[in-house]
């Protein structure tokens, strides 16, 4: 391989190997999250800059993550239908596209619209879920997913850290547009690379698709009612964003364009209702063999241990700067660098939840992470500007290693469902992440942080309960080839 006269072949063979895998696809992933936050700590030049008001500055917050929730069920379909190396390269150019035209904007409507694009960026996670479940075994999936997710969601830190200094370095009026751009160009370079560079799959292994596109595949009729039922909770998340976003909200628009968003809201779920029927409409007349059946019931159960994990942690990074800031009369670099070390946990926590998970059990692991965390917001719930500062950033630095553990035992856990659909699943499953910030975040508006923390803790409590209905994977999956034979796949 390596004398062959093909660049083409010659850049493959430098992408082989399921290390050099997992590393271009957390940089990949990395990039995203870099893409999709970048605009956050840009906001003060962005406001100074084209004279943006408060409300309009929430408009693009809240945009950024509209798209999101339906993104991930797109991207999961497309990662099935045509595998990860096409998905994640096409998707880092073209959102280096849409990031270029955000730093090109020149009015708010243009920002506004460039920013609910870029909430497409953000399903990026799904596509290296699949990756890495062709390339790892099963009793090594639960770190791989950990160190790919936890180096991944470091981008938005990174971004963070980086970007001001850049837009600073540019200097004027432009710097913030130059310091996007220049995040933009490294991520099309990237996702050519990555075009260019990855497999799907190791040499000699089959990357297996779903039957049909359209909805995700289901093998018994109260799985199918289950799915249909677990497809609301995302539609009505998308609600609540659309009013947010109205009159009643920030106003970006007008309550007649609201009522005609809710309405296409509900007509989108039922053109997603017919899909979901036309794809399963075999499996509901004839029975399903039993070696090719899932149970949807894990992908429900997993849906919600993302949502109280994922989700709280999307809430509470958006709130907690402003929480220490209030709570113990610190100044807003002070609260802000104390409250990015519940992000920087994803670093450590989120491999180790993959890896108590590979050692010790997948169903054990979860339940205990979402125990931890459950007792943990209520332990940040009984923080007051009483107690020393050091101890309220113990109890929170706590509380994140078990939601972050707790993502990466989930996501231990998809890949092992059904591998043509894994896809399908994690995207679902992450899309329940932001229907979880959107339900939280939400909640915090009629409330005070202590009782924020509560309902965090009371959601947990319930999908606690709901863990002891998860099945440990064991044994092996069955997937069937294109010529009718069977193939084995181990899931322990």
């Amino acid at each position: 391989m390596a004398h062959a006269p093909s660049t083409r072949l010659n850049l493959i063979a430098l992408g082989e190997g399921k290390i050099r895998t997992l590393h271009i696809t957390w940089f990949a992933f990395f990039l995203t999250f870099f893409l999709w936050f970048s605009h956050a700590p840009l906001l003060i030049f962005m406001r100074e800059s084209m004279l943006l008001t408060t409300e309009q500055v929430k408009a693009l917050l809240i945009l950024n993550v509209a798209l999101t929730i339906p993104a991930r069920i797109v991207i999961g379909m497309l990662v099935d239908r045509f595998g990860p190396r096409i998905t994640y390269g096409s998707l880092l150019i073209t959102s280096s596209v849409i990031c270029f035209a955000f730093a090109l904007a020149q009015t708010f409507e243009q920002l506004a619209i460039m920013r609910f694009l870029m909430g497409f960026v953000g399903a990026g996670f799904v596509i290296g879920i699949r990756m890495i479940s062709e390339w790892f075994p099963a009793r090594q999936v639960g770190i791989a997913q950990g160190i790919y997710g936890g180096w991944g969601n470091f981008g938005s830190a990174a971004a963070a850290m980086s970007l001001p200094t850049i837009a600073l370095l540019f200097g004027g009026d432009d710097g913030w547009r130059l310091a996007i751009m220049a995040a933009a160009l490294v991520a099309g370079l990237y996702g050519i690379f990555y075009l260019l560079v990855a497999r799907d799959t190791p040499e000699g292994s089959t990357y297996f698709k779903p039957n049909r596109t359209g909805g995700l595949e289901v093998t018994s009729r109260g799985d199918f009612v289950l799915y249909l039922a677990m497809n609301i909770p995302m539609y009505a998340a998308l609600a609540v964003l659309a009013w947010k976003l109205s009159p009643a909200g920030v106003g970006l628009y007008s309550a007649t364009v609201a009522w005609g968003l809710y309405a296409s809201l509900i007509a989108l779920f039922f053109v997603q209702l017919s899909q979901i029927y036309r794809v399963n409409r075999e499996n509901l007349r004839t029975p399903v063999p039993a070696m090719q059946r899932y149970s949807f019931r894990q992908v429900a159960i997993l849906d919600l241990a993302y949502l109280v994990t994922f989700g709280s942690e999307l809430a509470v990074v958006s709130m907690l700067p402003l929480y220490y800031s209030d709570v113990f009369s610190l100044s807003p670099v002070q609260a802000g660098l104390i409250a990015s070390g519940f992000a920087f946990m994803n670093l450590v926590a989120r491999p180790a939840g993959g890896w108590f998970s590979d050692r010790f059990g997948r169903r054990k692991t979860l339940m205990i992470m979402v125990f931890g965390l459950t007792c943990g917001y209520l332990l940040m719930s009984q923080i007051t500007g009483s107690w020393p500062l050091l101890l309220a950033l113990l109890a929170t630095m706590c509380c994140s290693f078990f939601v972050q553990s707790g993502e990466g035992a989930v996501f231990a856990m998809v890949p092992l469902i059904q591998r043509r659909l894994t896809g399908q699943i994690a995207g679902m499953v992450g899309a329940y992440g932001n229907v979880g910030a959107v339900i939280f975040l939400t909640a915090l508006s009629f409330m005070d942080a202590s009782s924020f923390f509560l309902v965090i803790a009371g959601s947990s409590a319930v999908t606690l309960v709901a863990l002891t209905f998860l099945r440990e994977p064991e044994g092996q999956m069955t997937e069937v080839l294109p010529d009718g034979s069977v193939q084995f796949i181990n899931v322990t």
